[in-house]
């Protein structure tokens, strides 16, 4: 499994997202809609708001490179309350994803990985990023783009996904 594939994919889908919140800034201000809106809106009542699927999403990435290699990762606050706040912590997220090499997930894949929540119990590094780091990761990515669709944001698939790398 090429671990750093993955992260180095989870760098570019964070990237749509900074883009997809830009247009979700500009649509809120041809609307008249204040961008702190969007931040506390979702999709149930029982779900978290834009705010925390952003954060997630970056916490996800960050999480997994660190328990898959054992270097720290960065903190955040959990503070934000703006769109800047949030593209800071998104390219913050970038930036240490962007220190890891091949070399770091050598031994990634025997790792036994846990947290917290786990009461104990463990995911072997490949089972942790197929089972949680990857769904998980696309799950919040999603429901943040959900979130702002439902409000009428003009964003379709190809600001989901962004640029592709064809070939001819």
């Amino acid at each position: 499994m090429n671990y750093l594939n993955f992260f180095q994919h989870s760098m570019k889908m964070l990237t749509n997202l900074s883009a997809i919140l830009d247009k979700a800034a500009a649509y809120g201000e041809t609307k008249k809609v204040d961008f702190g809106v969007f931040l506390q809106t979702r999709l149930a009542p029982d779900q978290f708001d834009l705010k925390r699927q952003i954060q997630i999403a970056c916490d996800t990435v960050k999480f997994g490179a660190s328990r898959l290699t054992g270097k720290d990762a960065p903190t955040h606050a959990d503070d934000e309350k703006s769109l800047s706040e949030l593209k800071a912590r998104i390219q913050s997220v970038q930036s240490y994803l962007e220190s890891y090499s091949e070399a770091d997930f050598a031994e990634a894949s025997s790792k036994k990985v846990t947290t917290p929540r786990w009461d104990g119990q463990y995911l072997t590094g490949d089972e942790y990023l197929q089972c949680h780091v990857i769904p998980n990761f696309y799950f919040h990515m999603t429901t943040a783009y959900s979130i702002l669709r439902a409000n009428g944001v003009d964003i379709g698939k190809k600001d989901y996904l962004g640029k592709m790398p064809f070939k001819r």
